[in-house]
């Protein structure tokens, strides 16, 4: 009995994005790009993959050889402290970042350095021409003989040239501008990046090439493109700052190799990117302590604690309702800490217009630096300075109790380093006895007590 052959038609798929429709349509469904709707073809029924030749066995894993799982260093260490330790052979990196933040010369800059390390490096750029990046090159001092440069949007090209020069490191600046002649599509759409991307790793893996991808980012700061490159990559690290500050971070978003807690931070300088391994003044006034409106707290990223500086500005309001103002720290937690301090500690600021800000640019995100915040509050409400020499960690809970926080010990080591004198803490934490005076608290009502003189304190207590 013959079977009879079974042919499917496949659905209509757009070239951008990859979603499907049953019939041909002007614009996509899902990314509303026009006619970019095209006809997938048919194909006979059947299995759609069969089984080939195995070119190498598998073995146990115990007879995987560790050289083939070896860290080398960038030569620059708050980029290998991000990484976990350095480069992994074969690993692939995805360094996003919004335009101008400084991705391109830190990538040239951690070129140069590869080089000089005596490894063969492959720049490739597709948005800038090779005599552009001799220009950055001289004025950073990246000019090494091994350090090749290649001006290709091709994919099939790069490729050559990755076979003709055999590097040890391969970077592209940036994926968005590679296309492959394999596929339909402009450069930096879905369907182009989804392709050199899975390309790229495959020769990375195969060649065990390390290999670092810039990458632009969409309006809100995303990675742009599919989230498969995101899970094709091995690392994925975001390069981020404020565009008024030569402040740079670097933060690992995934690391299949290491911790994502930790930073690396830069300054952008007209000589190129210059690390900050201390970067303790870069978040500090210089006026001194006694600031009105101001407190420091020490916060920890990853394994560092880093100290930053709280300020906070209360004006009389014109409006009806008055103004919130934020930069630096999430506004949902100065709203909490306001409405805090109005029920458990009787400093209300209700009718006032409120700013709060971070100095050097710095972000806030965890909730250890809510009691530095509601002092600064406090302050900028009185038009008083607190004490000098105090440093505030602790988490406010909406009772108005102050919760413990991690890594207690470390913060107060930091700030007893940093010259502070008294830090107002919460109960219970310290073992050892710390080398500045520490003031344990429970509630908000007694930090407040603490940090200002009878005399001066918010509230009227």
């Amino acid at each position: 009995m013959a079977t009879a052959t079974r042919t499917l038609k496949l659905a209509y798929h757009c070239i951008e994005c990859g979603w499907a429709a049953a019939k041909w349509v002007g614009r996509c469904g899902e990314c509303q790009a026009w006619g970019s709707v095209v006809e997938a073809g048919t194909k006979r029924g059947g299995p759609a993959t069969v089984a080939t030749t195995i070119r190498e066995a598998a073995i146990p894993i115990s007879n995987v050889g560790m050289e083939a799982t070896g860290r080398w260093v960038t030569g620059v260490d708050e980029c290998d402290r991000v990484l976990g330790g350095g480069l992994v052979a074969g690993a692939v990196v995805l360094l996003a970042g919004e335009p101008g933040v400084g991705k391109s010369t830190l990538l040239l800059d951690i070129a140069a350095r590869s080089a000089r390390s005596g490894r063969t490096v492959l720049y490739v750029t597709g948005e800038e021409s090779a005599g552009q990046v001799r220009l950055r090159a001289e004025r950073i001092g990246a000019i090494e003989d091994s350090l090749l440069v290649a001006a290709e949007t091709d994919l099939g090209t790069i490729l050559a040239h990755v076979d003709a020069a055999s590097p040890g490191l391969l970077l592209i600046d940036s994926i968005q501008a590679i296309a492959s002649a394999e596929i339909d599509g402009t450069p930096g759409g879905v369907s182009q990046v989804r392709e050199v991307a899975s390309a790229l790793t495959q020769v990375a893996k195969l060649r065990a090439l390390p290999t670092i991808l810039v990458g632009h980012v969409t309006k809100d700061g995303a990675v742009a493109g599919p989230r498969l490159v995101e899970h094709l990559v091995d690392v994925v690290c975001q390069f981020d700052g404020d565009p008024h500050s030569s402040l740079r971070l670097l933060r690992a978003v995934k690391n299949r190799f290491g911790s994502v807690d930790e930073v690396g931070c830069f300054t952008l300088t007209d000589s190129g990117i210059v690390e900050v391994p201390d970067p303790s003044g870069l978040f500090l006034s210089r006026g001194g302590s006694r600031v009105v409106g101001s407190c420091p707290t020490i916060t920890v990223v990853g394994k560092r604690p880093l100290p930053v500086e709280i300020q906070a500005l209360v004006a009389p309001s014109a409006l009806a309702n008055p103004r919130r103002a934020t930069s630096g720290i999430d506004s949902s937690r100065v709203a909490m800490v306001l409405a805090v301090l109005h029920r458990r500690a009787g400093v209300s600021v209700a009718a006032e217009d409120v700013y709060v800000s971070t100095i050097g640019g710095a972000r806030v995100v965890e909730p250890a630096a809510d009691l530095a915040l509601a002092l600064a509050l406090a302050s900028a409400r009185e038009d008083r300075p607190h004490r000098e020499g105090v440093v505030a960690m602790g988490e406010v809970a909406l009772s108005g109790a102050i919760r413990p926080v991690a890594g207690l010990a470390q913060r107060v080591a930091e700030a007893a380093r940093l010259g502070f004198t008294d830090a107002i803490v919460s109960e219970g934490l310290l073992e050892d006895k710390p080398t500045i005076r520490c003031h344990e608290v429970s509630t908000l009502a007694e930090a407040i007590a603490v940090a200002f003189p009878r005399a001066q304190r918010p509230g009227g207590d």
